[in-house]
């Protein structure tokens, strides 16, 4: 067992961290550490596992039980993996961007030693989201780093940094894992049926997560059908109009279906943290104090909100991608992977109605309203406009 089981077809990636992890131990030793740096920076596409490539470094760095691998047992890989690891500092972005302020704190707590693990690491996903003035202020912290202290930054791309801060990162590249290892996970690891862990598999297109959710929850299938369901319904402009209201609609449940678990987590958790249903002295008081912090926490999951529903909107705008996709490769008879091959009727409905060159206007019209969304137009209005951009074609 090892904390690198889960990455999914990332043999190259796996191979380069542990040689790193090896490195670590010789450098804690006092010897050169060959193959060990002190930032990191992880990419691949969305799915690819950057941030589960990154916790299971972590865990490995800090694993006193099977130094080369990361055993996955131990109490130091539970916590790393968990996210509750003392040295390990966590960070993903709660809203659209990372402000400065947060960042100077951060880099003012990752400065210290460690407590009790070998190295003081911190793990930064959507590393990407980081303002110009934030990243200056990370820039510092990477090129003059403290002693014991390591960098995991996670992005899409490396471009999506500062050119000063990835040439100081040694580079760690994801891939899209194959759509058999992703059967493989669902079906060893998750128990999902061979038959629907392949049909999701394909239908996430090599995003793990996504593969996971839509084998084992029927509503989020049920919401992909509906979205790739849009094309084929495009008849005319009142359809457009009431096409562009579903996809919002059906944006809006997933975000919120995403949220509100999390939120009413946090909220108990908080309130049991200053005491509520608790008697005694000084309770009271202490429950009065929650307030301030209570607020707090509504503020930060309203920030989370509205990412999320950004995520999502992407999420349906990019399934509606694959359909015209998997459409042009019908038109041009190319012999590929259908992502979206469970509505065949739909594919060779469109793609016996158009053109190869009306489907890439389409696969572009999606492609702004996704640019009009990040650009703070309202989603819905972007969604009307792309519809009828779809039904021209």
């Amino acid at each position: 067992m090892s904390v690198f089981d889960d990455l999914v077809g990332q043999d190259s990636v796996v191979d380069q961290l542990r040689g790193a992890v090896r490195g670590a131990g010789g450098l804690l030793a006092g010897g050169a550490g060959e193959g060990m740096t002190h930032a990191w920076l992880f990419t691949g596409p969305p799915g690819s596992g950057r941030a589960e490539a990154a916790r299971a470094f972590a865990a490995a760095l800090q694993c006193p039980e099977a130094p080369d691998t990361g055993c996955g047992r131990c109490d130091s890989c539970h916590q790393v993996m968990a996210g509750t690891h003392p040295d390990v500092l966590y960070v993903r972005p709660s809203g659209l961007s990372f402000g400065v302020d947060k960042t100077r704190e951060l880099v003012l707590r990752a400065a210290s030693r460690p407590t009790g693990g070998r190295f003081r690491i911190v793990l930064f996903e959507d590393a990407d989201r980081a303002t110009e003035a934030a990243s200056n202020a990370l820039l510092k912290a990477v090129e003059e780093p403290s002693p014991r202290t390591v960098w995991l930054l996670c992005t899409p791309t490396a471009e999506d940094l500062l050119v000063t801060i990835r040439s100081r990162c040694r580079l760690v590249t994801l891939r899209t894992p194959p759509t058999q290892a992703v059967v493989d996970l669902l079906v060893n690891r998750h128990g999902v049926a061979p038959d629907q862990a392949a049909e999701a598999a394909r239908a996430a297109a090599g995003h793990v997560e996504r593969a996971r959710q839509l084998a084992t929850d029927p509503a989020a299938r049920e919401r992909r059908s509906e979205v790739l369901a849009i094309p084929a319904r495009l008849d005319g402009t009142g359809a457009c109009v009431a096409a562009a209201a579903r996809l919002y609609e059906l944006a809006e449940a997933e975000a919120k279906a995403t949220t509100a678990g999390l939120d009413d987590q946090e909220r108990s958790d908080l309130k049991a943290a200053f005491g509520e249903g608790s008697t005694g002295k000084g309770v009271a008081k202490a429950v009065r104090g929650a307030a301030g912090a209570l607020k707090d926490l509504e503020e930060q999951q309203k920030r989370r909100a509205t990412r999320i529903k950004r995520d999502t909107y992407d999420l349906a705008l990019m399934d509606l991608v694959a359909f015209y996709r998997d459409v042009l490769a019908v038109q041009l008879g190319a012999r590929v992977e259908l992502s979206t091959a469970a509505h065949q009727v739909d594919l060779q409905r469109v793609a016996r109605s158009s053109t190869p060159e009306s489907t890439l206007r389409r696969i572009d019209a999606v492609m702004t309203c996704r640019a009009r969304i990040a650009a703070n137009v309202h989603p819905q209005i972007a969604m009307e406009a792309m519809t009828a951009a779809l039904y021209q074609g």
